[in-house]
Parts: structure tokens; sequence; C-alpha cells
């Protein structure tokens, strides 16, 4: 997908890519993310590590690998996930737009903040719980996904060292 790819209006995108790149989608997915992040370590999430969330929680395949539990040492995790490892830093790149636009579309809506150069839960906090209305097993899973991301991100030592055994530059 080329960039101006994302320049093209919503009703101009497929149908699916436009369900699933969505702004408030994508947005969503951060916000549970950054969410889970700040619980676990009461810090901000790196926009760094940010960057990395879309890729893995909405790519079936790479969704479907990643650990049951936050606590998994992920070290171990990567060195058995070479396959993942190898495509996500194209994958981040592609979805550069898609994130930059969620976590926009997210700070105006006031669902996340920046604070010291990080991400945090803004003043109109998404609930954990909340639940769509409408959903399919997919965005379902995603949601898992994102969330299980910011518990396992905040599991880890650095943002850095987390990128580089992703093989992404911040």
């Amino acid at each position: 997908m080329s960039s101006s790819r994302w320049s093209l209006g919503w009703s101009e995108r497929p149908t699916e890519e436009a369900n699933n790149f969505n702004p408030a989608f994508c947005g969503e997915l951060l916000c549970r993310s950054v969410g889970e992040y700040y619980k676990k370590v009461g810090q901000p999430m790196s926009v760094a590590l940010a960057f990395v969330v879309l890729p893995l929680a909405l790519h079936r395949g790479s969704r479907d690998q990643l650990p049951k539990m936050a606590s998994t040492a992920f070290a171990g995790w990567v060195a058995t996930h070479d396959n993942i490892i190898a495509e996500l830093p194209l994958r981040v790149e592609r979805l550069r737009p898609v994130v930059r636009e969620a976590m926009i579309f997210s700070i105006r809506q006031n669902r996340l903040a920046v604070q010291n150069g990080g991400l945090v839960p803004g003043s109109s906090k998404l609930s954990s719980t909340t639940k769509a209305t409408i959903s399919t097993d997919d965005t379902d899973q995603a949601r898992s996904a994102a969330m299980l991301l910011g518990r396992w991100f905040g599991s880890q030592g650095d943002a850095p060292s987390v990128l580089q055994g992703f093989g992404v530059l911040p």
C-alpha cells in the first residue's frame, strides 16, 4: 500500500479497508493498549511502541501467535517467532499513517493524552470492559490483543529494547 492510498477519502477506499483501518476503531485499539500499559506501570507508553500495536493486533497471523500471558519472556518469544519479526518492520512502516491518524483522532476525542513525551489515557477514558454494540470475532480478538500488548510491553524493560527485539527503529 502506498502512502497515497491513505490520502483517499473514506468513501473511496475499499469497504474492508475503511472498516478495519478507520481512526475510531484503530484509536480504540490504541486506547486499550495504552490503558493497560498505564495500569501496569503507571507511566506513559512510548509513542514509538504505539506504532507496533496496530500492526500486531490487526494482523491475524501475528495476533494468533502472540503470547497468551503478559508475563511471557519477551526475548524468548522473539527468538521463536522470527517469521513475525521478519515481516513486522514493513507492516509498521505501511501502517504509520493509520497509527498517526488514530492517535490524532483519539487525542482530539480526549481518549488519549500526551504526557512526558508518551501516551496516557485521556480525560474521557475508554473502559477496558466497554464492548461495541456490533462486533465480530475478528474485532474482539484485535481488542484483546491490543490490551495484551499493553500489559506485555509494560512488563518489559524499556521501549528501545522492545523495538529492537521486533526489528523496528524508533
